[in-house]
């Protein structure tokens, strides 16, 4: 049963089209990598998953309902700025996202609250390599470690799907093996369904289940904007990790379309 459903997506800004007939469905628990030439609207269908814009023509839905017209806490997001707090220490950014949607007013949590939901992010903390730097400040880490940082942030709001763009973009390949590794480990442990864009191709078929190409398929030389970017390749990789996160048989096939 498809968990996701991108039925007939158009997004478009007055004549620019960016995104035209996007038809997608995606199971829980799947990772969805997406590549593309730059400007193709990779980042503008994560947006409209976050519940940052809305689609000018079709419908998104998420477990059978329409897609939140806000940001909510089913869905997390990792930019490739680091998204933290730079005044807060390591262990109140992660901690934070536990306490401001449950005491808005406040902002903070006290007492056996404050203490639990701190014993929560530390755990988090250890389990992403920070657990040595809990009292530092985002600009006492290196880049690789701000971005566990961002990781953990978005981790401990336990999203039910979790949006990346171009997470690791920033890195230098050592590091960004690293990264990988924690992600894989992260999303095996948690079935959280997750979408990431990225430029690296190899990046993309390593971590992903599945493959989504982004390409314009018509192209008027007079009016370059006239038409958007479609879902050209739908490619299942990994499918054996899948299955065996989720306990259930792999498909055996995805629509490959162009």
């Amino acid at each position: 049963m498809s968990f996701i459903t991108i039925d007939n997506i158009w997004q478009e800004y007055g004549d620019h089209v960016v995104l035209e007939r996007l038809n997608l469905q995606v199971k829980e628990g799947e990772f969805c990598s997406m590549v593309g030439a730059s400007g193709c609207g990779k980042s503008t269908f994560l947006r409209l998953l976050l519940g940052q814009e809305k689609p000018s023509r079709g419908v998104i839905t998420l477990a059978g309902k329409p897609l939140s017209a806000e940001p909510d806490r089913s869905r997390g997001v990792v930019f490739q700025r680091y998204s933290v707090f730079p005044h807060l220490t390591v262990l109140d950014n992660v901690a934070i996202g536990l306490e401001l949607p449950q005491s808005p007013f406040f902002g903070r949590f006290f007492g056996a609250k404050k203490h639990a939901a701190r014993e929560q992010a530390r755990e988090l903390l250890e389990k992403v390599g920070l657990g040595h730097a809990l009292k530092k400040y985002p600009a006492q880490l290196s880049g690789g470690m701000q971005q566990r940082l961002a990781i953990a942030q978005a981790f401990i709001m336990q999203p039910r799907v979790l949006l990346l763009d171009e997470p690791f973009g920033a890195l230098d390949p050592g590091i960004r093996k690293e990264m990988h590794a924690l992600l894989l480990q992260l999303w095996s442990e948690t079935r959280m369904t997750v979408f990431m864009v990225t430029h690296d191709l190899s990046e993309g078929f390593n971590l992903g289940t599945r493959l989504l190409v982004f390409d314009k398929v018509r192209i008027d030389p007079q009016a370059p904007n006239a038409y958007g970017a479609r879902i050209t390749y739908d490619i299942p990789l990994n499918e054996t990790r899948l299955s065996a996160m989720s306990g259930a048989k792999p498909d055996n096939v995805y629509a490959l379309r162009r």
